[in-house]
């Protein structure tokens, strides 16, 4: 009973996870797709320990303690990016001054 409930979350997550890569994929800045990522990588890790408990699969634990150090270092990545003003990015790519 308990594993079934526990798989049936897991599903509603990766369910979640659609939509945050609709939200990545569409998003109108790069903080809100980062916001989107980072919520990714968190329903990962939170579906993959709820599938390692529920399965009784302890490797999903090693995994997703990978995916939380992944997460965590494209948030660093994210927020050490040299920010490039608009006008700056566009004469780079060719557009108009």
């Amino acid at each position: 009973m308990m594993e079934t409930f526990l798989l049936a979350a897991s599903l509603f997550l990766l369910l979640n996870l659609v939509v945050g890569l609709a939200r990545v994929w569409r998003g109108p800045g790069a903080a809100d797709r980062m916001q989107a990522v980072l919520l990714f990588g968190t329903t990962t890790v939170a579906a993959l320990l709820l599938l390692a408990h529920g399965g009784g699969h302890s490797a999903l634990v090693k995994v997703s303690l990978v995916f939380v150090m992944l997460a965590a270092i494209g948030a660093i990545a994210f927020v050490r990016m040299p920010a490039t003003p608009r006008r700056e990015q566009e004469r780079h790519d060719g557009g108009d001054p």
